[in-house]
Protein backbone atom coordinates (compact mmCIF):
# COMPACT_ATOMS: atom_id res chain seq x y z
CA UNK A 1 0.00 0.00 0.00
CA UNK A 2 3.29 2.06 -0.15
CA UNK A 3 4.31 3.87 -3.56
CA UNK A 4 7.62 5.74 -3.54
CA UNK A 5 8.70 6.94 -7.09
CA UNK A 6 11.99 8.74 -7.02
CA UNK A 7 11.99 11.96 -9.62
CA UNK A 8 13.71 15.23 -10.01
CA UNK A 9 15.53 15.10 -6.69
CA UNK A 10 11.87 14.12 -4.91
CA UNK A 11 11.15 11.36 -3.37
CA UNK A 12 7.56 10.67 -3.54
CA UNK A 13 6.44 8.10 -1.22
CA UNK A 14 2.26 7.56 -1.02
CA UNK A 15 -0.03 5.52 1.37
CA UNK A 16 -2.37 4.02 -1.17
CA UNK A 17 -5.34 2.24 0.53
CA UNK A 18 -7.78 4.91 -1.01
CA UNK A 19 -10.53 2.70 0.41
CA UNK A 20 -9.29 2.70 3.99
CA UNK A 21 -8.74 6.44 3.53
CA UNK A 22 -5.10 5.08 3.71
CA UNK A 23 -5.04 3.35 7.27
CA UNK A 24 -2.12 1.42 7.48
CA UNK A 25 -2.40 -2.52 9.07
CA UNK A 26 -0.57 -3.61 11.33
CA UNK A 27 1.34 -5.91 9.01
CA UNK A 28 1.83 -2.88 6.52
CA UNK A 29 3.97 -0.57 9.03
CA UNK A 30 7.43 -2.86 8.77
CA UNK A 31 7.18 -2.16 4.94
CA UNK A 32 6.43 1.56 5.38
CA UNK A 33 9.91 1.48 7.05
CA UNK A 34 11.24 -0.62 4.08
CA UNK A 35 9.79 2.35 1.78
CA UNK A 36 11.33 5.39 3.94
CA UNK A 37 14.54 3.21 3.78
CA UNK A 38 14.61 3.32 0.15
CA UNK A 39 14.60 7.19 -0.03
CA UNK A 40 17.16 7.37 2.44
CA UNK A 41 19.54 5.33 -0.07
CA UNK A 42 18.66 7.46 -2.86
CA UNK A 43 20.54 10.15 -4.03
CA UNK A 44 16.49 12.12 -3.15
CA UNK A 45 16.99 15.95 -1.86
CA UNK A 46 13.98 15.56 -0.13
CA UNK A 47 10.72 13.21 0.94
CA UNK A 48 7.31 14.00 -0.23
CA UNK A 49 5.00 12.17 1.84
CA UNK A 50 1.25 12.17 0.38
CA UNK A 51 -2.31 10.14 0.34
CA UNK A 52 -4.11 8.51 -1.92
CA UNK A 53 -7.60 9.12 -3.01
CA UNK A 54 -8.47 12.29 -1.43
CA UNK A 55 -7.23 11.04 2.61
CA UNK A 56 -3.58 11.77 3.70
CA UNK A 57 -3.93 8.79 6.71
CA UNK A 58 -6.94 7.61 8.94
CA UNK A 59 -4.35 6.30 11.39
CA UNK A 60 -4.09 2.33 12.20
CA UNK A 61 -6.39 0.14 11.08
CA UNK A 62 -8.66 -0.20 13.72
CA UNK A 63 -9.81 -4.05 12.10
CA UNK A 64 -6.32 -5.31 13.83
CA UNK A 65 -7.19 -4.29 17.39
CA UNK A 66 -9.65 -6.89 18.26
CA UNK A 67 -6.43 -9.99 17.90
CA UNK A 68 -4.14 -7.45 19.30
CA UNK A 69 -6.16 -7.49 22.50
CA UNK A 70 -5.93 -11.02 22.82
CA UNK A 71 -2.51 -11.87 21.84
CA UNK A 72 0.72 -10.10 23.68
CA UNK A 73 3.72 -10.39 21.78
CA UNK A 74 1.38 -9.40 18.52
CA UNK A 75 0.90 -6.36 20.46
CA UNK A 76 4.27 -5.71 21.63
CA UNK A 77 5.50 -6.43 17.54
CA UNK A 78 2.41 -3.68 16.38
CA UNK A 79 4.12 -0.82 18.46
CA UNK A 80 7.45 -1.60 17.98
CA UNK A 81 7.03 -1.24 14.27
CA UNK A 82 5.11 1.30 14.18
CA UNK A 83 7.86 2.94 16.41
CA UNK A 84 10.36 2.03 13.88
CA UNK A 85 8.22 3.45 10.95
CA UNK A 86 7.53 7.22 12.21
CA UNK A 87 11.04 7.22 13.83
CA UNK A 88 13.10 6.14 10.27
CA UNK A 89 10.46 9.21 8.84
CA UNK A 90 11.42 11.62 11.71
CA UNK A 91 15.51 10.35 11.58
CA UNK A 92 15.87 11.09 7.78
CA UNK A 93 18.73 12.71 6.61
CA UNK A 94 16.82 14.68 4.13
CA UNK A 95 14.17 17.24 4.35
CA UNK A 96 10.44 15.54 4.65
CA UNK A 97 7.86 17.32 3.49
CA UNK A 98 4.16 15.93 4.94
CA UNK A 99 0.90 17.27 1.85
CA UNK A 100 -1.96 16.46 4.37
CA UNK A 101 -5.63 16.03 2.44
CA UNK A 102 -8.88 15.43 3.58
CA UNK A 103 -8.60 13.66 7.18
CA UNK A 104 -5.38 13.12 8.88
CA UNK A 105 -6.60 10.93 12.17
CA UNK A 106 -4.30 8.85 15.22
CA UNK A 107 -1.43 7.81 14.03
CA UNK A 108 -1.63 9.64 10.62
CA UNK A 109 -0.56 12.70 12.66
CA UNK A 110 2.15 10.87 14.18
CA UNK A 111 3.54 10.37 10.43
CA UNK A 112 2.85 13.64 9.98
CA UNK A 113 4.23 15.36 12.27
CA UNK A 114 7.33 13.24 12.40
CA UNK A 115 8.16 15.60 8.65
CA UNK A 116 10.18 18.65 8.98
CA UNK A 117 7.45 20.27 7.68
CA UNK A 118 3.41 20.10 6.60
CA UNK A 119 1.69 21.47 4.13
CA UNK A 120 -2.52 21.01 4.16
CA UNK A 121 -4.60 21.63 1.75
CA UNK A 122 -8.36 23.83 3.16
CA UNK A 123 -9.91 20.57 3.49
CA UNK A 124 -7.04 18.97 5.64
CA UNK A 125 -8.92 17.77 9.06
CA UNK A 126 -6.99 16.86 12.12
CA UNK A 127 -7.82 14.51 15.11
CA UNK A 128 -5.98 12.33 18.07
CA UNK A 129 -8.07 9.98 18.59
CA UNK A 130 -7.14 7.30 21.05
CA UNK A 131 -9.12 8.43 23.99
CA UNK A 132 -12.21 7.66 22.15
CA UNK A 133 -11.47 3.95 22.05
CA UNK A 134 -9.82 3.88 25.47
CA UNK A 135 -6.10 3.33 24.24
CA UNK A 136 -3.19 5.83 24.77
CA UNK A 137 -0.61 7.42 22.44
CA UNK A 138 2.67 6.76 22.34
CA UNK A 139 5.16 8.28 24.20
CA UNK A 140 7.41 9.40 21.18
CA UNK A 141 4.46 11.09 19.09
CA UNK A 142 3.32 12.92 22.42
CA UNK A 143 6.84 14.35 23.20
CA UNK A 144 6.86 15.45 19.36
CA UNK A 145 3.78 17.19 19.68
CA UNK A 146 4.29 18.78 22.67
CA UNK A 147 7.34 20.47 21.19
CA UNK A 148 5.24 21.18 18.22
CA UNK A 149 1.94 23.31 19.65
CA UNK A 150 2.83 23.44 23.60
CA UNK A 151 1.49 21.31 26.48
CA UNK A 152 -1.83 23.09 26.29
CA UNK A 153 -3.07 22.71 22.93
CA UNK A 154 -1.66 19.07 22.83
CA UNK A 155 -3.69 18.20 25.65
CA UNK A 156 -6.94 19.63 24.23
CA UNK A 157 -6.10 17.49 20.92
CA UNK A 158 -5.40 14.23 23.07
CA UNK A 159 -8.20 14.74 25.66
CA UNK A 160 -11.00 15.69 23.71
CA UNK A 161 -10.40 14.02 20.46
CA UNK A 162 -12.28 16.63 19.06
CA UNK A 163 -11.05 17.34 14.92
CA UNK A 164 -9.67 20.95 13.74
CA UNK A 165 -9.78 21.97 10.25
CA UNK A 166 -6.89 22.97 8.88
CA UNK A 167 -7.21 26.72 9.37
CA UNK A 168 -6.96 25.74 12.99
CA UNK A 169 -4.13 23.38 12.33
CA UNK A 170 -1.90 26.36 10.94
CA UNK A 171 -3.19 29.01 13.84
CA UNK A 172 -1.50 26.50 16.64
CA UNK A 173 1.52 25.69 14.73
CA UNK A 174 0.54 21.76 13.98
CA UNK A 175 0.95 22.98 10.04
CA UNK A 176 3.03 25.55 8.33
CA UNK A 177 1.00 26.36 5.87
CA UNK A 178 -1.99 26.11 4.22
CA UNK A 179 -2.17 25.84 0.17
CA UNK A 180 -4.38 24.82 -2.68
CA UNK A 181 -3.57 21.60 -4.87
CA UNK A 182 -0.01 21.88 -5.34
CA UNK A 183 1.30 23.87 -2.77
CA UNK A 184 3.42 20.68 -1.09
CA UNK A 185 4.94 20.13 -4.44
CA UNK A 186 6.12 23.78 -4.63
CA UNK A 187 7.64 23.46 -1.11
CA UNK A 188 9.28 19.96 -2.39
CA UNK A 189 10.60 21.26 -5.99
CA UNK A 190 12.29 24.67 -4.09
CA UNK A 191 14.15 21.99 -1.54
CA UNK A 192 15.02 19.78 -4.51
CA UNK A 193 17.11 22.95 -6.22
CA UNK A 194 19.75 22.74 -3.01
CA UNK A 195 22.20 20.58 -2.51
CA UNK A 196 21.85 17.09 -0.31
CA UNK A 197 24.58 17.91 1.76
CA UNK A 198 23.69 21.25 2.79
CA UNK A 199 20.05 20.16 3.36
CA UNK A 200 21.33 17.55 5.76
CA UNK A 201 23.82 20.29 7.72
CA UNK A 202 20.88 22.48 7.63
CA UNK A 203 18.54 19.91 8.70
CA UNK A 204 20.94 18.59 11.41
CA UNK A 205 21.47 22.24 12.50
CA UNK A 206 18.05 22.63 13.18
CA UNK A 207 17.07 19.26 15.07
CA UNK A 208 20.14 20.54 17.76
CA UNK A 209 18.45 23.94 18.01
CA UNK A 210 15.66 22.10 19.10
CA UNK A 211 16.85 19.98 21.36
CA UNK A 212 18.77 23.01 23.30
CA UNK A 213 21.92 22.51 21.62
CA UNK A 214 23.81 25.89 20.69
CA UNK A 215 26.75 24.95 19.09
CA UNK A 216 28.18 21.49 17.58
CA UNK A 217 31.48 20.50 16.79
CA UNK A 218 30.32 18.07 13.97
CA UNK A 219 28.34 21.13 12.74
CA UNK A 220 31.40 23.25 12.49
CA UNK A 221 32.95 20.35 10.53
CA UNK A 222 30.49 20.48 8.15
CA UNK A 223 30.16 24.02 7.78
CA UNK A 224 34.14 24.29 7.18
CA UNK A 225 33.82 21.12 4.22
CA UNK A 226 30.80 22.60 2.69
CA UNK A 227 33.12 26.19 2.20
CA UNK A 228 35.82 23.91 1.04
CA UNK A 229 33.60 21.68 -1.02
CA UNK A 230 33.00 21.54 -5.52
CA UNK A 231 29.57 22.56 -4.82
CA UNK A 232 30.42 26.01 -3.80
CA UNK A 233 33.07 26.28 -6.13
CA UNK A 234 30.92 25.56 -9.43
CA UNK A 235 27.81 27.57 -7.54
CA UNK A 236 29.98 30.61 -7.47
CA UNK A 237 31.45 30.12 -11.00
CA UNK A 238 27.98 30.08 -12.44
CA UNK A 239 26.72 33.04 -10.80
CA UNK A 240 30.25 34.99 -12.01
CA UNK A 241 29.24 33.73 -15.64
CA UNK A 242 25.68 35.78 -14.89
Amino acid sequence: MFGLILDGGIARLTLDRPEARNAIPAAGWADLQDRIGEAARSDARVLLLTGAGGAFCAGADLGDFPALQRDEVARTAFRCSMRGAIDALHDLAIPTVAAVEGPCYGAGVALAIACDLRIARPGARFAITPAKIGIAYPQEDIHRLVGLIGPGQAARLLFTAEAIDAEEAAAIGLVERVEPQGGAETVAAAIAAHPRDSLAALKRGIRLAAEGERTDAEQDRRFDALIAGDVLAERLEALRRK
